[in-house]
């Protein structure tokens, strides 16, 4: 499946201008589905398996972003709202009225970036966002479920490497932290899909991330 587009009115000058800078990617939430999510996807990728069972709901946004000095093209979030009752009433109104319900995560994409970036950067800053959108684990590791839809327990999920260079660079790479090791292992490896350089960042990166 070719690739969705961002509408042409959040593209460039015409997007910086819209007074609706925000717009359902309907089209793209179908096509991460079809391309990294569903059984018999081409880029089938086993980590996603748990968003069967999730909705996503997924925007264009035509807004610059940036985090800490740097540009942000991509974030995903829990649908969940911190406020008073009539500023989540509206809220809910507005997520509703663009997808029907409110979604177990938002997935917001920077319009200029993603009609302009490479397939292949494309396709990696969607499977970042997308490994944001995780499921919870138990005490012991395995994944949760709800004990009374059977549905899984969905949660912000963090990156699997945290570490300093400079220990890896001192202690080596069996001594770091996380999946350090693993993550070195697999960039000696030729890529499964192909090279990608993403230039931007993520949004969700460095935020409060929800516990087990």
């Amino acid at each position: 499946m070719q690739r969705p587009r961002p509408p042409a009115d959040l593209l460039g000058q015409a997007g910086a201008d819209t007074a609706s800078p925000v717009a359902p990617a309907i089209d793209l939430e179908a096509w991460m589905r079809a391309t990294f999510i569903d059984e018999d996807a081409p880029l089938l990728n086993e980590d996603h398996a748990h968003l069967r069972d999730a909705s996503l709901g997924v925007l264009w946004c035509s807004i610059p972003n940036e985090r800490q000095g740097n540009g942000v093209v991509g974030m995903c979030e829990e649908a969940t709202f911190i406020g008073n009752r009539w500023a989540k009433a509206r809220w809910a109104m507005q997520i509703a009225g663009w997808f029907g319900s409110i979604p177990d995560f938002l997935l917001t994409f920077h319009a200029d970036y993603a009609d302009q970036c490479s397939d292949a950067a494309f396709c990696a800053l969607v499977e970042h966002e997308l490994y944001h959108a995780g499921q919870k684990k138990d005490r012991w590791g395995a994944p949760r479920f709800n004990s009374q839809t059977g549905r899984p327990v969905f949660g912000i999920r963090g990156h699997d490497v945290e570490e300093f260079v400079g220990i890896v660079e001192r202690y080596g790479v069996g001594n770091a932290a996380g999946q350090t090791a693993a993550l070195v292992e697999a960039a000696r490896r030729t890529p499964f899909v192909c090279e990608a350089d993403i230039a931007g960042a993520c949004g969700t990166c460095g935020r409060a991330l929800t516990g087990p």
